[in-house]
């Protein structure tokens, strides 16, 4: 059953998720840019699993939002927005939940396609999504690279950019219904 939003601002839940897709991508960000080139003969080390298992975590907590998000809809808008405002922010936001989904699975092909475990923090592996050296790895991996660094990095700059927008130029309450409560 979809339940309506009660309030303008997003409930505990939906502001959990958020935070926290923002905080694996700024570690995930962090371990990526770290680690070792990853290159044919490249052997998987900490800094690189660490980097596969941030990557499931972040598909499982975005499959898991997603799933809250068809259940629980997002709250009506604050303000007057004009209709191209409200188009390019669902546009946006549907861009950064594609991306949120198909980059950690182009990086777990590639890293199949390496014959690389990769698996949840040791607790348990994922399965294989290539076979070993299937021709398509290395442009797999390439397009894993591409899309974080620039697709997904220049949505995220147009999300940030556009919140402190509405913060601090149209003075409405577009940011501060997803910031957590104080108090």
């Amino acid at each position: 059953m979809i339940q309506e939003p009660r309030s303008a601002d997003y409930g505990a839940l939906a502001k959990s998720f958020h935070w926290l897709i923002v905080i694996l991508l700024a570690a995930q960000f962090a371990i990526g840019w770290s680690m070792p080139h990853i290159g044919p003969r490249t052997q998987p080390e900490t800094l690189i699993n660490l980097h596969f298992s941030v990557g499931a975590l972040i598909l499982l907590v975005v499959l898991a939002r997603l799933a809250w998000r068809m259940t629980h809809p997002v709250p009506p808008l604050v303000d007057d927005s004009r209709l191209w405002q409200q188009r390019l922010a669902q546009m946006t936001h549907f861009l950064l939940y594609a991306l949120l989904l198909i980059i950690p699975v182009l990086g777990w092909m590639s890293a199949s396609g390496r014959a690389f475990t990769v698996s949840l923090f040791g607790l348990f592996e994922l399965p294989s999504l290539l076979p070993p050296k299937h021709p398509w790895t290395s442009p797999l991996g390439d397009l894993h690279d591409f899309l974080s660094t620039y697709a997904l990095l220049g949505l995220v700059g147009l999300h940030v950019v556009a919140a402190l927008y509405h913060h601090f130029l149209l003075r409405d309450r577009t940011l501060a219904r997803m910031l957590p409560r104080l108090g």
